[in-house]
């Protein structure tokens, strides 16, 4: 048998290629990565420092591929169909989402390469959330949601069958990949046509448009493809000029000196053309473009003090312009320590450490007390990147995209437990991720020291 190429080289060519088919479905799409490809450059031009740190991290590479998309199943079947899908990838269920909170009828979680080889070569993500139809209050509506739901296949034969491939011989040919990614496009593709009537589409609309928008299509087409920007700021105050309508705030922190975790922001959805079953017409509203920039991942006690400042900010900041939601952020956010050295000292976000060409050659000479190395020069921190999401803002674009608030009757809902029975695995603690690679960084370090 021909050795089978890699998860991540499939990985790469399927997140090209879902770009590509998202150009051509939202040509909006396309004029925002241009948008963020030059606020990129510009960005890089005016900050050397920047750029030569990006370049030295092997992030300068990463950022012109990242992508994450985000799609909404309905059943625990097609959600475990996915997790096997994205595995043929690399790609793994990493973190719960409980979005009820914020009034969304949905749990989710992200899959996304796991290792730093892996996150270097394409960090590709998806969030994906899974429908909960308990949390719908009409018994009727609820059973009348599951029969559509057990009716469709989101899947084609080819990609069930690849699947099924990879699983037994340990991956894919360069040929069956190429194949693999044709056929698991098909799932995230655009259909005009629904699958219901449109009093079905109407009834579970006015329960939740999400409830709608999983429910009532052939699959859970791509509801949005998001690049990485190094200045969001400055992408959200461009985007009317390109023809975008932004959202009216940028979710997540303030901006920062050192950023931290996610801010995202979007062009709203646009309203497209629906061909309802019994030839009624209509539209539908759920695809759209979104833009994020990502800073250091928090630890336990740095998440505590961002959403304890996050949620005393919310109270202050509600129906605000962009501008005076940011001018209250950045108050509230004064308390959070914002200089790489004091998050370290504090505890408040994770580190990877490495030798410096002074470290190299001072060698077992070198002092091993960690504070003294970094003083020194011998030893370099930084920051570990947030490859996450975050359930506020995931709500807040929803919403944003979807119309309307959220339904607090769906409110304090989590339930990992049914979320992991339904994926038909666990999912991989976030923390726990970065702690594991601030750690093995640290002791590689000093044991490379000791030679």
């Amino acid at each position: 048998m021909t050795v089978p190429i890699s998860h991540h080289e499939i990985r790469d060519r399927f997140s090209k290629a879902m770009s590509a088919m998202y150009q051509a479905e939202v040509p909006q799409y396309e004029t925002l990565l241009e948008l963020v490809a030059q606020v990129n450059r510009e960005t890089l031009e005016r900050d050397p420092e920047l750029a030569a740190r990006l370049e030295a991290h092997d992030e300068l590479n990463r950022l012109s591929v990242e992508r994450h998309g985000a799609i909404r199943v309905g059943t625990a079947e097609e959600l475990t169909m996915l997790r096997r899908l994205f595995a043929v990838m690399g790609m793994y269920p990493v973190g719960y989402y409980d979005l009820s909170e914020a009034g969304v009828p949905v749990h989710s979680t992200a899959f996304r390469p796991i290792d730093d080889d892996a996150l270097a070569r394409n960090p590709f993500r998806v969030f994906t959330s899974l429908l909960r139809l308990e949390l719908i209050e009409s018994a009727e509506l609820r059973e009348r949601a599951a029969g559509i739901l057990a009716e469709r296949d989101i899947f084609t034969p080819g990609a069930r069958e690849l699947i099924e491939l990879s699983e037994r011989q340990g991956g894919l040919t360069d040929e069956q990949a190429d194949r693999f990614v044709a056929e698991s496009l098909e799932t995230f593709r655009w259909h005009q046509d629904a699958t219901v009537d449109l009093e079905t589409y109407e009834a579970l609309h006015a329960e939740h448009r999400l409830i709608a928008d999983v429910v009532c299509f052939r699959g859970p087409h791509i509801n949005h493809l998001t690049p990485r920007t190094l200045d969001i700021d400055e992408a959200q105050r461009r985007m009317p000029a390109a023809g975008m309508n932004p959202k009216e705030v940028i979710e997540g922190p303030p901006r920062r000196d050192c950023p931290i975790l996610l801010r995202q922001t979007s062009f709203k959805a646009l309203e497209e053309p629906t061909r309802f079953a019994g030839e009624r017409q209509g539209t539908h509203t759920a695809r759209f473009g979104e833009i994020e920039q990502r800073g250091v991942a928090l630890t336990a006690k740095g998440r505590a003090l961002y959403d304890r400042l996050l949620a005393e900010s919310r109270q202050r900041t509600t129906g605000l312009t962009n501008a005076e939601h940011q001018r209250v952020l950045a108050e509230v956010f004064a308390d959070f320590p914002d200089t790489e050295a004091e998050l370290r000292h504090q505890g408040l976000a994770f580190f990877e450490y490495r030798l410096t060409a002074a470290g190299r050659e001072a060698g077992a000479g070198a002092e091993a007390e960690l504070e003294k190395l970094i003083e020194q020069g011998l030893v370099a921190a930084r920051p570990i990147t947030y490859e996450d999401f975050l359930p506020v803002s995931a709500a807040g674009i929803f919403q944003s995209n979807l119309g309307g608030g959220g339904n607090q009757a769906y409110a304090g809902n989590a339930n990992k437990e049914a979320f992991e029975e339904a994926l038909g695995a666990k999912v991989t603690d976030e923390l726990a991720l970065y702690a594991e690679r601030e750690r093995m960084s640290l002791q590689s370090t000093l044991e490379a020291l000791k030679r």
